[in-house]
């Protein structure tokens, strides 16, 4: 079991000014703004290669005052951005870190684009729940491991040193809780001590820990995980030991739109752009619109915990724009149906009930109709078919959001807002802004608070040691 090790001046088999324990998204933008603040970086990871819950996500970023968004003529600042984060989580996050997540997270696409040669698009032609304009960033693959390929690259090519296959078991700190260093376990057995000046925790939550999710989020104990399995909570048991503070533990990112049994995340946008979800009767539940992480919770409700994404052609091709869904497609993940009685057929209902529950959405369309959940159907597209596409999906959690308090520069508070000496914390191993539970969760969170947060751990814990080197110069 991990544990701190409390000691005074432990010896080293190797010193490093900065250690970053997790390679995802957040670690690897955090020892680039290390290196850039001019601090040597070790990235500790346990995995054979880099990936984290970056890789199996979207990669979508959400930002703000972009050169990407004054390309299209899009209107946006820190403040819109904000509002739209408060909406969202019903005010119940750190104002502080909200706003200054939004405030640097252009400035960190900008800065990434600009030194370390990192290619983003904006997404354009729909909006994500909660998003008042366009502000999702990404790589023009579109896909999380894209994203993460593209930051060990720029990683390696300024070289910072990642360590892989080096799972961390303890963390060396003194009396006051001054970390000293960390111990790492390789796969045959051995350990090595690694020394340092400043710590980031950039390892994520505790979404892979069945036992911390029956605990925090006893709602979602059965469902199936589709984050990271090394995220076990880590971070946070860490931080525990050292005297921190944690927050919103009950707050989680779900997703109602995986396919099973393949295992395939299924873009949103299908519904954003006019799908729809039935469940196993064939029936309609929700507002589709509302987010896709309270959709979890909406599925896993349904008999068998099913549900089926309903589409046409269109929606296809939108789709197909998405490297996820193009892999799903062609691992046989999506069905077609030709008409109303093959789709029947297709989810086991009689043809009777799929074409009522299509019928209705011309008819909220036109207003002949109120849709009972309160999806406004004449803001958007809606389904042309036949032909049908669809495909079953079930509700999964992605990733954690509660996690370690931390102040607008990263660092892990203490219960009384004190900051611990040396010890940072970025991505999902941080404190989220979506709020409690799981409907606070704003398209992109995850990856705000990897990218923003990691950019301002990254430079505050260089700091620390530049400030050490300057009280030992004489």
């Amino acid at each position: 079991m991990s544990q701190v090790i409390r000691c005074c001046n432990g010896q080293f088999d190797i010193s490093v000014p900065v250690v970053i324990i997790g390679a995802g998204a957040a670690g690897l933008i955090a020892g680039l703004a290390a290196h850039d603040n001019g601090a040597q970086v070790l990235i500790v990871e346990r995995d054979a290669n880099p990936s984290g819950s970056t890789a199996l996500s979207s990669g979508l970023i959400p930002a703000c005052n972009t050169r990407w968004q004054a390309l299209s003529k899009v209107v946006d600042n820190v403040e819109i951005f904000s509002q739209d984060v408060r909406r969202k989580n019903k005010g119940q996050a750190d104002e502080r870190l909200v706003h200054r997540s939004c405030l640097v997270s252009g400035e960190v696409l900008h800065w990434l684009a600009d030194n370390y040669g990192q290619n983003f698009d904006l997404i354009e032609g729909f909006l994500y729940p909660g998003h008042s304009v366009h502000r999702m960033h990404c790589h023009p693959k579109r896909t999380g491991k894209a994203l993460i390929d593209s930051l060990v690259t720029a990683v390696d090519k300024v070289g910072i040193d990642v360590m892989t296959s080096a799972t961390v078991t303890d963390i060396f700190a003194s009396e006051n809780s001054e970390i000293r260093g960390i111990r790492i376990l390789r796969p045959d057995g051995s350990t090595e001590d690694i020394g340092c000046e400043s710590l980031i925790l950039a390892c994520n939550g505790f979404g892979g820990n069945s036992g911390m999710v029956s605990k925090y989020i006893p709602e979602m104990a059965d469902a199936m995980y589709f984050g990271h399995q090394g995220n076990l909570g880590d971070a946070v048991n860490w931080g525990l030991e050292l005297g921190a503070a944690v927050e919103n533990m009950a707050a989680y990112q779900g997703h109602g739109s995986v396919a099973i049994p393949h295992g395939a995340l299924i873009t949103w946008a299908i519904m954003m752009e006019g799908g729809i979800q039935l469940n196993s009767s064939g029936s309609r539940f929700s507002n589709e619109h509302e987010g896709y992480s309270e959709q979890s919770i909406k599925v896993l409700q349904q008999p068998g915990g099913i549900a089926w994404n309903i589409y046409d052609e269109r929606l296809h091709q939108l789709a197909l724009e998405f490297d996820d869904y193009k892999l799903a497609f062609e691992n046989g993940a999506i069905r077609y149906f030709v008409s109303i009685d093959e789709l029947a057929d297709g989810i086991g209902v009689s043809s009777k009930i799929i074409a009522n529950s299509i019928d209705d959405i011309m008819a909220f369309r036109t207003g002949k109709k109120c849709c009972p959940f309160g999806r406004k159907f004449q803001e958007t597209s809606t389904l042309d078919g036949p032909p049908y596409y669809g495909v079953k999906v079930t509700g999964a959690l992605f990733h954690t959001q509660g996690g370690l308090a931390v102040d607008t520069e990263a660092r892990v508070l203490r219960k009384n807002n004190s900051a611990l000496p040396n010890l940072f914390a970025a991505g999902g191993a941080a404190v989220g802004v979506s709020g409690k539970g799981v409907e606070g969760y704003l398209s992109g969170n995850g990856l705000l608070m990897a990218v923003s947060l990691g950019y301002l751990a990254g430079r505050a814990a260089a700091n620390v040691v530049n400030e050490g080197l300057n009280e030992k110069t004489p």
